[in-house]
């Protein structure tokens, strides 16, 4: 049906500076947690959901992540010259993703707990969201600092403000993203658009998370996982 989402878009762009060291002779998607890679986990879990399309932006060491994935069922986009955001990457992606609703997924998380994907399109309701986040409470969370990113209200509606934290992985319709004229816009506008009209929700992820945002989240994933580490 045209309401239901049927494609995943994968951010794998970004340059992955707080990484230090570890990103100066590879991407970040590339970066080990376990024995696996970041990308490789993600699309593990995109895989298992079982979409129609998935679409993977790619920008910084470009040529290494496309070798990485020449034998995945993806498609590859690569912004040039410049990166786009998540707003205008999303933007460039949308004529492969096609005009249903999308889900996007940042490549630097890694879960412990139900599929994602699975879990969140439980929710999806498009008579009344432009966008569907799935945040996790701070308890659950592992390598995030700061109070939160949203408040939910009774019947799951979003407001910013301190509370849970965006995971990285929500349903969005295409068309909230297609009407922005910038090549170059976060995704961010899109969903201050989507509070200001009532329209951003939000569910509570009940299993655990780990932001693989710099060194230390590698350890702290491999702890939340069980696995033994270096």
């Amino acid at each position: 049906m045209r309401d239901d989402p049927n494609s995943v878009m994968i951010f794998a762009a970004g340059f992955g500076t707080r990484m230090g060291a570890l990103t100066k002779d590879r991407p970040k998607p590339l970066i080990e947690v376990g024995g696996e890679t970041l990308i490789d986990r993600t699309l593990s879990l995109v895989e298992a959901f079982g979409p129609d399309k998935i679409v993977v932006n790619l920008h910084y060491k470009a040529d290494m992540l496309r070798q990485h994935l020449k034998c995945r069922d993806v498609a590859l986009i690569e912004e040039v010259p410049d990166i786009l955001d998540t707003g205008g990457g999303l933007k460039a992606a949308l004529p492969y993703l096609g005009a249903n609703p999308v889900f996007t997924i940042n490549s630097d998380a890694v879960w412990v707990g139900p599929n994602p994907l699975d879990y969140l399109v439980k929710s999806w309701a498009p008579e009344k969201m432009d966008a569907l986040l799935l945040c996790v409470p701070i308890s659950s969370t592992h390598g995030h600092s700061g109070s939160g990113d949203f408040l939910l209200d009774e019947e799951g509606r979003l407001t910013r403000g301190p509370g849970e934290v965006f995971s990285g992985l929500q349903i969005i319709k295409s068309e909230s993203v297609a009407r922005y004229k910038a090549r170059s816009f976060s995704l961010n506008e899109v969903w201050t658009q989507a509070e200001q009209d009532g329209r951003l929700f939000g569910r509570s992820y009940p299993g655990a998370w780990c932001d693989v945002g710099n060194p230390s989240g590698i350890a702290l994933a491999e702890d939340m996982l069980g696995l033994d580490h270096a």
